[in-house]
């Protein structure tokens, strides 16, 4: 007899983990210790599941450095007890705390799924159920090796499994509330759930895990806008222990040609503040040099975002800089896709 799949189940907080009190119409948390109970449809998924949940929730806009590590580190608890994992958070900072977790862990041979939903899994109309469900099947699906059928970190939205570290929340009030602009979808549910196999990462099933802590967060996103003027950029680079900014340029990587905006840079550069230029658009690539009002800032050594999200850029960044990579190296480190969040 084949061994079911074990499937950890972590709750973090979020929308997808209340349920309305229908007397006193108030939300509350859901009781995942009963899971099976509340929601019997999960009796015909071919796995086992387990849950653990936040001692005290979190509501995902409080999301932050700390919380990344806990879930790291409860995976790396029950990595060799469990098959997949599936974490439960907020929405609103899915992305990014995705993003972080598919740095943070390296050589992943076992899948681990974020999901969420826009309204409570006890909402009459809700997505939660759907949502949950499928992240639990494809968490335990496996190919006919018996092998996961994925090994990287998803983040699964109303019927579609996106590379985590791809992603961004485009939409506050619509189910479909992610988009992956530059990959597309590993997986599709509909009435069969087809995975994109030439899509999803194949990593040596012989290498070790390995988990990485230490992030830096002294870092900002500084988003370009018609009329930014000096003294705010200068107060920016000049935050007391800033390590990077992602700024956030225009179009294909385009900024101002103006000389106190390059000199602002190249003094950032020299203090050994790590830039890295990423796009506004929600589709499409930096490509640094391709207009003249880019070609600046190719000269002077600006980090090429390519066409990774903003999210992951910034849990990228935070990643490496927690490495201490030599600044000689850092730029070419960071242009490399790691973990499939950019095209090489």
């Amino acid at each position: 007899m084949t061994k079911k799949p074990e499937i950890l189940l972590i709750y973090t907080g979020g929308t997808i983990g209340m349920i309305k009190d229908y007397e006193s119409k108030a939300l509350k948390v859901f009781d995942f210790d009963h899971l099976y109970e509340n929601i019997p449809e999960l009796n015909q998924l071919e796995c086992h599941i387990e849950s653990i949940s936040f001692e005290n929730p979190i509501d995902s806009s409080n999301m932050n450095i700390n919380y990344w590590i806990a879930i790291v580190e409860i995976i790396e608890q029950h990595y060799e007890s469990k098959d997949g994992f599936v974490i439960l958070s907020g929405s609103d900072t899915m992305s990014y705390t995705s993003s972080a977790i598919s740095f943070m862990i390296e050589n992943l041979n076992k899948p681990i799924i974020f999901t969420g939903s826009q309204l409570p899994i006890g909402d009459l109309r809700t997505d939660a159920k759907e949502n949950l469900i499928t992240a639990i099947q494809i968490a335990s699906a496996v190919d006919k090796n018996g092998f996961p059928m994925v090994t990287e970190v998803g983040l699964y939205f109303e019927y579609k499994l996106y590379r985590a570290n791809r992603t961004t929340k485009i939409n506050a009030e619509q189910f479909e509330a992610f988009t992956s602009p530059n990959y597309p979808p590993l997986a599709e549910s509909g009435v069969h759930l087809k995975f994109n196999k030439n899509k999803l990462l194949r990593p040596d099933r012989n290498s070790k895990l390995v988990v990485r802590k230490k992030l830096i967060d002294n870092l900002i996103i500084l988003k370009l806008f018609p009329g930014i003027t000096e003294q705010i950029v200068k107060n920016i680079f000049e935050i007391h222990g800033l390590k990077g900014v992602i700024l956030e340029t225009y179009g294909s990587g385009n900024a101002p040609t103006e000389k106190w905006f390059l000199t602002l840079l190249k003094k950032a550069l020299r203090k050994g503040i790590c830039i890295v230029d990423v796009t506004q658009c929600i589709g499409g690539s930096v490509m640094l040099g391709q207009y003249e009002t880019s070609i600046e800032l190719q000269k002077i050594g600006l980090i090429s975002g390519k066409d990774i999200t903003t999210e992951s850029a910034v849990a990228k960044l935070m990643y490496l800089l927690g490495e201490k990579i030599p600044n000689s190296e850092f730029k070419s480190v960071f242009e490399k896709p790691l973990r499939g969040e950019m095209s090489s």
